[in-house]
């Protein structure tokens, strides 16, 4: 029996309640059973985190940067100590499978850790002035508090990937994960507090976007803000936040295009667009949300594609053997099931699933099964609107220029992949897909020291890396007369 834990506010370096004195219900998509409860915070609650958080930043600014990175090595070896608890939680709150989310404890360790290994590589510049006896100094400096929202996909990892650069680079963060998932985000607090981290170094606040997450957007204390979601979330933060002028980071949604040429290694291929598509259930940024096939490979290509499809294995997330658990929630089943019918009306064929799978274990939870959908033309709904989930639209394509056209004519830009041997096909596709992130004869998956952004609708600023690190300080330059 799932042992449902009642979880407070995180702020100051004590667990609090909620000024609302409202709870909400955390349900498990595997089989709709309550696995936690957290308080409501409001606006009275998103100002004594952001004042904790301005308050201990003033301190740690002038902390040794080498000393917060030693600090915070500590933080993600704790996180790593419980990576079986936390991991489970992951399972119970968001129905992914267990083996991804031990990955996503590791990620979340090691999101830390690289950014620990920044704490020495904080660099400014000496430039000369065209004045006599003068030098023009530029030093890089924390910009303050920083509020991080994250998404319910990988609520751990994206929590990781925000607190250890800004906090390492001399912030302080005020964290507000998503409401379907803050369980396993919330246990951060915990970590804090038996490593030492300074009370309101990071506070962790949960409630709804609209009231306290768009308090903390709005407050003056507020100097950035960092924040993973879909892209109707972060347009309104990117209005709330303009009244302050503060700096936005934002990661938002995708559609990424999958392309097969025809000369590709159709096994290496095959493999890439599977994962790629029923990763996590399909609700990852940048998995394959449009597969485009040559038209001289897309029998080869289908043949071998559609029997891992009809063979994948949906079931309980616990089980090592499960290839693909539930969908979070029942609102993105639904949504699902909207775009299937949507995409039937337009004119697809469904070759593949399009409806809750059959059988007992499924009458409970937020099931969905993997499908796959044909006879697509770049038009319909199901090539532009973002599904985030097991859904599948396959187009074929008859020459370079059709392809990249297809490929581009997208409001997203966070991220593509493409399958061929030709250096001349990849430096021509580098040249001309309006895509953040590029996958050369791969699946998806960004690795720390790249830059993780998007173009278009899909964000601004980016993360991961020396430019993502950057991100989380400000410049400051002198004159210096001598």
């Amino acid at each position: 029996m799932t042992e449902i834990k009642n979880y407070q506010l995180f702020i100051n370096g004590e667990w609090t309640n909620a000024a609302s004195g409202e709870s909400e219900e955390i349900y498990s998509p595997s089989d709709d059973s309550v696995v936690g409860t957290v308080q409501m915070g409001v606006e009275e609650d998103a100002q004594k985190a952001l004042e904790a958080a301005e308050q201990a930043q003033k301190s740690w600014k002038k902390v040794p940067a080498r000393q917060r990175g030693e600090l915070m090595r500590k933080f993600a070896a704790e996180i790593r100590a419980n990576k079986a608890k936390l991991a489970r939680l992951l399972v119970q709150e968001q129905g992914k499978l267990i083996g991804v989310a031990n990955m996503e404890v590791e990620v979340t360790a090691t999101f830390i850790e690289y950014a620990c290994d920044w704490a020495r590589q904080i660099e400014g510049d000496i430039i000369p002035s065209d004045n006599p006896d003068e030098q023009i100094w530029i030093q890089k400096i924390p910009k303050g508090v920083v509020v991080a929202i994250t998404a319910w996909n990988f609520p751990l990892a994206l929590a990781g990937r925000k607190l250890g650069p800004a906090i390492v680079a001399g912030n302080s963060v005020v964290l507000k994960p998503t409401q379907e998932t803050p369980l396993a985000t919330l246990e951060l607090g915990f970590i804090a507090q038996k490593v030492g981290l300074p009370k309101g170094l990071l506070n962790i606040v949960t409630g709804q976007g609209r009231v306290l997450g768009n308090a903390l957007v709005a407050n003056p204390i507020t100097k950035m803000v960092t924040m993973t979601g879909s892209t109707p979330a972060g347009q309104q933060i990117f209005r709330t936040a303009a009244d302050n002028l503060i700096h936005v980071q934002l990661e938002l949604g995708g559609k990424a295009p999958c392309i097969v040429f025809p000369d590709a290694d159709l096994d290496q291929a095959v493999e890439g667009a599977f994962y790629s598509r029923f990763d996590n259930c399909g609700q990852v940024c940048t998995c394959n949300e449009r597969l485009y096939l040559h038209e001289d490979i897309y029998e080869a290509f289908m043949e071998k594609f559609m029997a891992k499809v009809k063979d994948l294995k949906v079931g309980d997330p616990m089980n090592p053997e499960t290839q693909m658990g539930p969908k979070v929630n029942k609102k993105e089943v639904g949504n699902m099931e909207h775009l299937v019918v949507k995409s039937v009306e337009e004119g697809a064929t469904i070759a593949f699933g399009g409806k809750k799978p059959e059988g007992a274990q499924f009458e409970k939870g937020c099931w969905f099964e993997p499908t796959i959908l044909t006879n697509v033309t770049q038009e319909m709904t199901i090539v532009h609107e973002e599904s985030f989930g097991p859904i599948l639209p396959v187009i074929k394509f008859s020459s370079f220029e059709e392809v990249i056209g297809y490929a581009n004519d997208c409001d997203y830009g966070l991220a593509a992949m493409i399958f061929t041997k030709d250096m001349s096909t990849i430096m021509k596709c580098n040249d001309e897909l309006e895509f953040g992130e590029i996958y050369v004869n791969r699946g998806h998956g960004e690795q720390h020291q790249g830059f993780h952004n998007g173009y278009k609708l899909s964000g601004t600023g980016g993360e991961d890396g020396k430019y993502g690190f950057e991100q989380y300080m400000e410049k400051k330059t002198f004159y210096v007369k001598y």
